[in-house]
């Protein structure tokens, strides 16, 4: 039987002892409120706005959360037992499709549908047909590009998924706003996705990891320029027990991921995140804590100076683009942060034991 070497982390609850630190938190220059929500043990993966009011997040009970005012109030408004929603998206205010990290990983799960569709703001779903039923999802993205439509500047749509964590690796595509959703071949050597990021329908990354194996496992970043023809392996870690997790891309050019140790050797005790600032082609390792009771989940940035790592025990901001690091409240396992343009600037989002939000009157730039 497959070794549930997250299941812990990923689906337990975290004790008080857990969270606790000798060093008193740092204060950062932008704070984070919490949202009154439901209750939950454990990590809850992804959150997603289309507008500054509505917004859903999703939870390993099968469970989907709806706000209509900013996140002020949350409703549960779907429930599936035995599905473990990991990674959700929305076109727009009614058009949505989610991903069921799969069966035979976790402990409870046994729903094998890897995604299922919402026309109607998530009221109601329905399974997405002719797709495996072995794997999940870990990661959708939604990629708007802009066109020339008969002499006129429209917008096309492209919905990419991967996943899952500890494999099998699998990454689709859909260019009819999820109906259907065609495969795209990834290395071997691929033994899980965790995130995906695409700049166009050419050039995208895949964050991942050298085996599904965790102990012959290293981080890994994959990138393609002709749509996932062929891969190059960008950044390796070059330890074991470790894999990436998920990407942030403050610009264009200048992004993040977080990698994440398991290694049960005594002294290994250093945590890292990696940097590209040619937009995927090259990596450097940053230092986020020397501490081995740190794992790294989600990572977000505002710009390219002010960013977050959600983790435990607890989370990290930067406002030096990663150089240094400092304890950050902003709750446990935080494994997804977004952020959307609001009308007084950019309002935050972050999804993890509990949901958080960053109100866009802290969003101005700092005084230089």
């Amino acid at each position: 039987m497959r070794a549930h070497f997250l299941t812990f982390l990923l689906a337990a609850p975290f004790t008080a002892a857990a969270a606790s630190q000798d060093a008193a938190p740092v204060t950062p220059a932008l704070q984070w409120e919490t949202l009154e929500t439901e209750s939950y043990a454990g990590k809850q993966d992804d959150i997603v706005f289309v507008t500054p009011a509505r917004g859903w997040y999703v939870n390993g009970t099968g469970r989907i959360y709806t706000t209509r005012d900013g996140g002020d109030t949350w409703t549960k408004q779907h429930e599936h037992v035995g599905t473990f929603f990991r990674a959700i998206a929305f076109v727009d205010e009614q058009i949505g499709v989610v991903g069921n990290v799969g069966v035979d990983y976790f402990p409870g799960v046994t729903d094998d549908t890897l995604l299922y569709r919402t026309t109607d703001g998530g009221d109601s779903w329905a399974a997405v047909e002719g797709l495996p039923t072995t794997g999940g999802i870990c990661a959708i993205q939604v990629l708007r590009e802009p066109f020339i439509n008969h002499g006129d500047l429209a917008e096309r749509t492209r919905l990419v998924a991967g996943g899952r964590v500890g494999g099998p690796s699998a990454l689709f595509t859909s260019d009819d706003l999820g109906v259907t959703w065609t495969p795209v071949a990834v290395p071997k050597r691929c033994g899980m996705i965790l995130d995906v990021h695409f700049f166009d329908r050419s050039v995208g990354l895949i964050a991942a990891s050298t085996s599904a194996a965790i102990d012959k496992s290293q981080a890994l970043v994959l990138r393609t320029d002709d749509g996932g023809e062929t891969w190059s392996e960008v950044y390796v870690s070059g330890r074991p027990f470790e894999t990436t997790w998920k990407f942030a891309f403050p610009s264009d050019r200048t992004g993040f991921v977080t990698v994440q140790s398991y290694d049960p050797t005594s002294g290994v005790s250093k945590r890292y995140v990696a940097k590209t600032e040619d937009a995927g082609l090259t990596w450097r390792e940053q230092l986020l804590v020397d501490d081995a009771s740190v794992r790294a989940f989600g990572i977000g940035f505002l710009d390219e100076q002010r960013g977050w790592v959600g983790a435990v025990p607890h989370a990290f901001a930067t406002t030096d683009g990663g150089l240094t690091w400092s304890r950050a409240d902003l709750g446990r396992a935080v494994n997804k942060i977004r952020f959307i343009d609001g009308p007084d600037g950019k309002i935050g989002y972050a999804v993890g034991v509990g949901v958080h939000r960053l109100a866009p009157t802290a969003t101005a730039a700092p005084d230089r």
